[in-house]
This record gives C-alpha cells, structure tokens and sequence, in this order.
C-alpha cells in the first residue's frame, strides 16, 4: 500500500491532472472541465476539473480541494486522486445521503507555471472580497515590500538586516501579518489580492452554483502546503467560530487550531476562498477546514518565495539561475520524498473519511 500511496503523486501537472483524469475514468465518474484560456508551460491544455462522487441529489456534499495556490496543488491532487480510488464507504454510497465533489486545480495556470499566485499575479485566498467596497489597507506590507523583493537577487545582507530589525520591532508574527495578511496596492507584489474577481475566483463560484445550491449542508477541505513541522497536516478551522459549528468540527475532525484564537501556524487573511461558500450557498449549514501541510522550514520556504517572486517582478536572462529558482520553491511547497508522501496520504485520507462520517451522521 505504500507504494500505491507515493504513486499518487506527480511531478508535473500534466501528470497530476492525467491521474486524475484516469482516476475517474476508471470509476466511470464524469469530468466538468472548465479551462483556462491560456497554454501551460509545455503548452498543455489548463483547467479547473470538477468530479462528483455519489449521487447528484446529495443534500450534503464534501468538497476536496486542490491547487488554490497553484505550485501546492502536488499535494491536493494526489489526496484526490487516491480518494477517487478509495470512493465513498459503501453504507454511504448506500445511503445516498452524501456526495463528494473533488474540485482540481482551482488555480491551474499557478499549478502548471510553478507559481503560487494566478495568471493575475494574485494570490487566490486574497482574491474573495467585495470589490465594491473600499479595498482593505496593510500598512505593513506597503513598510516592507522594497525589502521583500529588492531590485537584485540574493539581497544585499543591508536590506535583510532592515527586514531582521523590522521583526524584531513587531515580532514574528507582526512580520508574518505584514507580510502575508494580504495587499492590493502593490500589483507586482507578494500576496496581491488584486482588484478585482481573477478567473478561479468566478470559476470556483460557477462550480458552487451548479453543485452546491440545493444541499443542506456543505463541507470542504481545502488542501495547502508550506506551514508548519515536515509532513504535518494541520487541520486549521476555515468558517466562522461560532459554538454549534465550532463543536461539530472538532467532533469530526478532533484536533483543530483556530486563527482566529492564534493557535495555528496561518494568520487571519483577507479574502480566503472560503468566503464564497457562505455567499453563493447561504442555506447550507457550513463546516470546513484546511489541511496544512507543513514542508521545509519556515526561513526556507519564504526565501524560495520571495526569491521566485523576485524573479516574476525583475525578470533575468539567467536561465540557469531562473531554473534553480523555479526548483527551490517547488521543492519548498512540494518535498519530493516519500516519507512526506506518505504522511501526506495518510492523513490526508484520514480527514477525508471523517468528513464522510460527519456528514452521514449530522442530523
């Protein structure tokens, strides 16, 4: 079973959207693509693609998604994947009382291009806010950004002892909200929530609408790598604190941190994805996480980072040196070890079956 496990995994998104693609093909389930109008990096065809398992009427219905930070989608995709293989427990299926809707690749041009930002330069969990308001300011950010990605690359040892005084004037998690909270006023920055709706955002909303209107209950795990110790998969509460959903959640799920309360390693962001639940299903009663997956240490993971996001910004004719980026920060959001991938399955797997249960059993 271990091998099975760590062949559901890819090292490219060609090869993780043709498992999954295989994957529901061999259960006969059908695929609802909706693609993107720009090529992949090797020129490949670039797409959302959407699978139901179960029954179409479900009044509830588990959502499994992958890639809403594209270079992290490795990991999503091969917890899809093998699930399609597992399906739904028979006394489910049985039931007919729920339904899991596997949405892949919800940011496929970041997925393909080795970004965590979309076509837009805008990173998907800042994107869901209202537009028509006035756009949320970060002060912070705007203090640091020219430190984030200065003008060469590696910086000067200058400009990171700015940013070292910088955390040590508000602390690692000042740095961390400044930083990653989310901006938009700086379109070639880090964590650019953009100024209006990307592509995936009225994608992943189209696929609420056809799927998610008539159920009475809907819950998701949302699937992200990059916080938190090597192979670990956090399980970070994603809708409103509220005690009834709260108690459900931690009786599904057990172990559960909260931004919210400060016990996680993420922060509260503006915009999250899981905003739109709450917006185009308002009836169905709402329980959902993310499952973070911790990779490589925290200074390396925002080094890769800030480094590819550099080179997004500045461009270079290095193409050596371009490659080598574009690898630190895939193998910083994607260890290609198997002791990860299969901590990763496993408990990627786990929490898949105890949103199952909690579903058929929520009365």
């Amino acid at each position: 079973m271990n091998n099975q496990a760590i062949e559901l995994f890819s090292a490219t998104y060609v090869e993780a959207r043709t498992k999954f693609l295989q994957a529901a093909a061999k259960r006969g389930l059908a695929v609802n693509s909706f693609v993107l109008p720009l090529q992949g990096v090797d020129g490949e065809t670039l797409a959302t693609d959407v699978v139901l398992d179960g029954p179409d009427d479900a009044e509830s219905l588990l959502m499994v998604i992958s890639g809403v930070h594209g270079v992290e989608g490795y990991c999503g995709s091969a917890i899809q994947t093998g699930a399609l293989d597992v399906g739904l427990p028979q006394q489910t299926r049985s039931e007919g009382k729920v339904a899991v809707l596997h949405v892949h690749a919800v940011n496929p041009y970041g997925f393909s291009h080795s970004r965590r930002a979309t076509q837009e330069n805008v990173d998907l969990n800042r994107n869901f806010i209202d537009f028509s308001a006035p756009l949320p300011v970060n002060a912070g950010y705007a203090d640091i950004h020219d430190l984030l990605l200065p003008q060469t690359w590696p910086p000067h040892p200058d400009n990171e002892a700015k940013l070292a005084n910088y955390r040590e004037r508000f602390g690692d998690r000042g740095l961390q909200r400044a930083t990653s909270m989310g901006q938009y006023a700086f379109k070639d920055g880090l964590f650019f929530g953009g100024h209006e709706p990307t592509w995936s955002n009225k994608t992943f909303r189209r696929i609420l609408q056809q799927y998610g209107g008539q159920r009475t209950h809907i819950a998701s795990i949302d699937i992200h790598t990059g916080l938190g110790p090597y192979g670990f998969g956090e399980r970070i509460l994603a809708c409103p604190e509220e005690p009834v959903v709260l108690e459900r959640a931690r009786r599904w799920w057990v172990n559960l941190t909260s931004v919210e309360t400060g016990t996680s390693t993420s922060i509260p962001l503006n915009g999250p994805v899981q905003t739109a639940f709450a917006e185009e299903c308002p009836e169905a009663l709402q329980t959902h996480i993310c499952l973070e997956y911790g990779t490589r240490p925290s200074g390396q993971v925002k080094t890769a980072l800030r480094a590819e996001h550099w080179l997004y910004r500045q461009g270079s004719v290095d193409q050596t040196g371009n490659a080598a980026i574009k690898q630190a920060l895939k193998d910083a959001f994607y260890p290609d070890a198997d002791d990860w991938k299969l901590a990763v399955w496993q408990q990627g797997c786990e929490a898949y079956k105890q949103a199952i249960e909690g579903l058929r059993s929520t009365r």
